[in-house]
C-alpha cells in the first residue's frame, strides 16, 4: 500500500501504556503518525524494546519506513526526602539547600547535586516542581544555599528542581543515559534525542559515542543552550523545541519568540525542527482540543516547521489516535491555506556555492514554473532529500534510497516520503524505477512530468549533480 501523507508537515506520537499494543501502534501510523517517540524518562527497557519489535513489524505489514525516536532522560536534579510528609513553604520566609544529608523541615532539605552549589550566585533562582514553588538565593557556598521563598506552595520528596539562571557544569549523559543509549544502539534506533542540552560540545560528546549513522535531535530546553545556539544547531542533525522545560526555566511570555527564532535558525540552516510539548494536552482527557491548542499547532506549521509532536495525547492519554487525527487534520486544513506558504516562504534558505544547493534551488523554480507531479530524489545519505525539502517545494518529495536506515531518518523531514527502493545502475534504469515509484504513489506520471535530482556515479554519497525533468511520453518506457 502507498500510504503517503496528503500533507508536508510530520507527526511524531510518543508511545506510553496507551499506545503499547500492535493493534493501538498501526493505529496510530494509520492515523497519521510519521515516527514513534519511545520516551526513557519512564519505561523499562524492556517496555520499549517491545514497542519499537511492534513498530518494525508494523512498517513490514505496511510497506512503508517508519521511524524511531530514542529520547535521553538527561540529568534529573531533584530535591532530598522530608522526614514528616510534604510541607507548605510560605512566601517570605527563609529556606535552607545544603549537599549534606538532612532530615527535611519547613526550614532545611538535601539537595544531593554538588554541581549546582558551584554554580549558584547571590541573586539566582531556584525552581521547585516545575516552577510551582520559587527560592530566590540570598547567600550560598560550595555545600549550602540559603534562599528566601518568593513564590510559595507545598513540597514533597523527590520534587525536581531547575536552575534557570546559570548554566551547570554536569554531563549532559547520566550513568543511566549510557545504558539506554548503548541499549537503543543495539536496538536499530533511527534517532536519539538529547535531553537539556547547554552547548555544542554536548553535541559531540553524543557523536563520538554513536557515530555517523545515527541522527542526534538536540533538545533545547535550557537558556544556557541559547547562548550557543548557533554552534548547536549546526552541530545537531535536527532540533526539537522542548517547550516544557524551556517554559519552566524562562519566562512562559518569552517561549513563543524562542520557538520563532529556533524554527527560523533550522529553516536557515537546513536542519529539521520539531516542535513538541502540550501541542493538544487537553486530549489526554477529552476528545477535543482546545480553540487555542489548534491555534498552537496551526502556527507551528505556517511557519514551516518539519514536525510537529504529540506527548502524553499519546502515551498515556483517554484519545490517543484522536489526537493524532486532529493532528493531521489541523495541518491538512493549514496547509491548504494560500497565506501558508506565503508566511513558510518568508525565510529564505541558506544557500552554498556548490551543485547540491544549486539542484535544490532550482528544484523550488521548475516546480513554480511547470506542473510537476513530484520530486524523486536518489539519495544514499539522505542529504540530497533534506537539501530539496529545505526549500519547501510545492510538489511531494520521494526520498527513494537504497538504505532503510537513512528511509526512517527521513519519516520526520518536512514533505519527504520516503521509499526503499534498490539504487539505479544507469540513467535509464533511474528514469524507469522513478517513473514506476511515481506512479504507485499515485502521482500520474503520465499526465504531467516530475523532476529526478541524484548524483552520479550512482551510489556515491555526496555526490548530487543531477537534475532530470522528466516529461510525457517522451522519456517513459510504459
Amino acid at each position: 500500500m502507498s500510504l503517503r501523507r496528503e500533507r508536508h508537515t510530520k507527526i511524531v506520537a510518543t508511545l506510553g501504556p496507551a499506545s503499547s499494543t500492535h493493534e493501538a501502534i498501526r493505529q496510530l501510523f494509520l492515523a497519521g503518525a510519521d515516527t514513534f517517540r519511545l520516551n526513557f524518562s519512564h519505561g523499562t527497557q524492556e517496555d520499549h524494546a517491545m514497542r519499537l519489535r511492534l513498530i518494525r513489524e508494523i512498517e513490514s505489514e505496511v510497506g512503508r519506513p517508519i521511524g524511531a525516536l530514542l529520547d535521553l532522560q538527561g540529568p534529573k536534579l531533584r530535591l532530598g526526602t522530608f522526614a514528616a510528609g510534604p510541607v507548605a513553604l510560605a512566601a517570605g520566609q527563609p529556606f535552607r539547600l545544603q549537599l549534606a544529608p538532612v532530615p527535611g523541615s519547613q526550614e532545611v532539605v538535601q539537595l544531593p547535586h554538588p554541581e549546582i552549589f558551584e554554580a549558584l550566585q547571590p541573586g539566582n533562582a531556584l525552581l521547585i516542581d516545575d516552577g510551582r514553588v520559587r527560592l530566590r538565593v540570598t547567600r550560598c557556598g560550595a555545600d549550602f544555599a540559603e534562599t528566601t521563598v518568593e513564590t510559595g506552595g507545598k513540597v514533597s520528596d523527590r520534587k525536581g528542581v531547575n536552575v534557570p539562571d546559570c548554566a551547570l557544569k554536569l554531563s549532559v549523559l547520566t550513568e543511566k543515559d549510557h545504558r539506554d543509549l548503548a541499549f537503543g544502539l543495539q536496538l536499530g534506533v533511527d534517532w536519539i534525542a538529547l535531553s537539556f542540552v547547554q552547548s555544542a560540545r554536548d553535541i559531540a560528546a553524543l557523536r563520538q559515542l554513536v557515530g555517523p549513522g545515527i541522527g542526534i535531535m538536540a533538545k533545547i530546553e535550557k537558556p544556557a543552550a541559547l547562548a550557543d545556539i548557533g554552534a548547536i544547531v549546526a552541530a545537531a542533525d535536527a532540533i526539537m523545541v522542548a517547550r516544557g522545560d524551556l517554559g519552566v526555566e524562562m519566562p512562559p511570555e518569552e517561549v513563543p519568540a524562542i520557538q520563532k527564532r529556533l524554527t527560523r535558525l533550522c529553516r536557515e540552516a537546513g536542519k529539521p525542527v520539531v516542535v513538541a510539548t502540550q501541542m493538544l494536552d487537553s486530549m489526554v482527557s477529552a476528545p477535543a482540543p482546545t480553540r487555542a491548542e489548534a491555534s498552537d499547532v496551526a502556527t507551528a506549521v505556517y511557519d514551516g516547521v518539519d514536525a510537529v509532536m504529540l506527548s502524553a495525547e499519546s502515551a498515556s492519554g483517554s484519545y490517543p489516535v484522536e489526537s493524532v487525527q486532529m493532528m493531521a487534520r489541523i495541518i491538512r486544513n493549514t496547509e491548504k491555506d494560500r497565506l501558508q506558504r506565503d508566511i513558510m516562504g518568508a525565510v529564505a534558505a541558506t544557500r552554498h556555492a556548490d551543485a547540491i544547493d544549486a539542484i535544490g534551488a532550482a528544484i523550488r523554480t521548475v516546480a513554480d514554473v511547470l506542473p510537476l507531479s513530484a520530486c524523486v530524489t536518489y539519495t544514499l545519505s539522505g542529504a540530497s532529500a533534506l537539501r530539496v525539502a529545505h526549500e519547501r517545494p510545492n510538489v511531494p518529495v520521494i526520498g527513494m534510497t537504497p538504505s532503510i536506515e537513512t528511509a526512517r531518518r527521513l519519516a520526520v523531514v518536512w514533505g519527504v516520503h520516503a521509499v526503499h527502493a534498490a539504487d539505479a545502475g544507469n540513467v535509464e534504469e533511474m528514469v524507469s524505477q522513478a517513473t514506476d515509484v511515481v506512479r504507485a504513489e499515485g502521482l500520474e506520471p503520465g499526465s504531467r512530468p516530475f523532476a529526478i535530482v541524484a548524483g552520479m556515479p550512482f551510489g556515491t554519497p555526496g555526490s548530487t549533480n543531477l537534475l532530470r525533468i522528466v516529461f510525457p511520453p517522451t522519456d517513459f518506457a510504459h
